[in-house]
């Protein structure tokens, strides 16, 4: 589908160094936040308490979670199970307090604002447990990283590849410099959403790369310069990427005004991860290929002649 067709293409590459610039500052800063500030881990890393409760009709989770944050137990989490009548609270540790006590200490709040309310179940989370997490999730990274670089090269060659870890590493990065800046609760819905923007961004690339080689392998094309033959790319292409990021990144807003506290991580880091996936594809990884000397001679190569027998 094409709603509109620019006629003259965009010289994207010729603000290749405007752009290489901002994003280098763009990662560093998020790389200095990252190591000043660091991550806000949420309980599932760092260990703590989980409780279930049971309410004999909906409950308020604002409310809840407003009269839990009173106990001065730190930042306390307050999701509905399925409904609002069923409810997950949970505390991060207290030095001085184990669980049985948390829990109770939080029930005869709740008993005070409703004596029907009932506890389900209290679990403990362990550090060890948190660890764990955190190595199953750079493992996920990781993974999905090898899987990405072994699909393009296969598909296109190494440069495309290169590029486009490149570029997704460059939104990862963003994303994780911004929870650290505003202190976001990293939990793991966030890290789902930073395994869902990998995916999303490599496919905005491989959208924007199948267009460049297309390009190259077009006779109407062989007289223009690789910038040139990019840009041609990159332009034929934005209809479609405005349209598809646009009504992608609608229902992830909403999902993040109206998806409550359950989805609101998740949702967050998959609005700046799309925001920063079309400009790494567009402005990181197609600068990266003729960083890395792509040419017309890189995706065709020159027919051997055979040679004729002599009689």
């Amino acid at each position: 589908m094409e709603f509109f067709k620019i006629k003259r293409d965009i010289p994207f590459m010729s603000y290749g160094k405007l752009t290489t610039f901002i994003s280098l500052a763009t990662f560093i800063l998020a790389v200095v936040f990252l190591f000043t500030k660091g991550l806000n881990f949420s309980v599932e890393f760092t260990g703590g308490t989980v409780m279930e409760v049971q309410y004999s009709q909906g409950s308020d989770l604002n409310k809840i979670r407003d009269e839990v944050n009173t106990l001065n137990l730190g930042t306390a989490s307050v999701q509905a199970l399925g409904t609002t009548k069923d409810v997950m609270i949970r505390l991060p540790n207290k030095e001085g307090m184990n669980s049985a006590q948390l829990s109770e200490q939080v029930m005869q709040l709740l008993k005070t604002q409703d004596a029907n309310v009932q506890l389900r179940k209290v679990e403990f989370i362990g550090p060890q447990v948190g660890d764990e997490l955190v190595r199953s999730g750079l493992w996920a990274i990781s993974f999905v990283c090898i899987g990405i670089i072994i699909y393009l090269s296969v598909r296109f060659e190494w440069r495309f590849a290169v590029s486009a870890i490149i570029a997704n590493m460059h939104d990862v990065v963003i994303i994780l410099g911004c929870f650290a800046l505003f202190q976001w609760e990293f939990s793991l819905t966030v890290l789902a959403g930073i395994l869902a923007v990998l995916g999303y961004s490599v496919n905005e690339s491989v959208v924007v790369f199948d267009r460049i080689r297309e390009n190259f392998r077009k006779p109407g094309m062989r007289g223009h310069t690789v910038p040139e033959v990019i840009d041609n790319a990159i332009t034929s292409t934005m209809s479609r990427t405005i349209i598809t990021h646009a009504s992608t990144e609608a229902m992830v807003i909403s999902m993040l005004v109206f998806g409550g506290d359950a989805l609101h991580g998740f949702a967050m880091a998959l609005t700046i991860g799309i925001v920063f996936g079309v400009y790494s594809s567009v402005l990181v990884a197609s600068p990266m290929l003729m960083f890395f000397g792509l040419s017309r001679e890189s995706l065709i190569k020159p027919i051997k002649k055979k040679e004729e027998a002599v009689v």
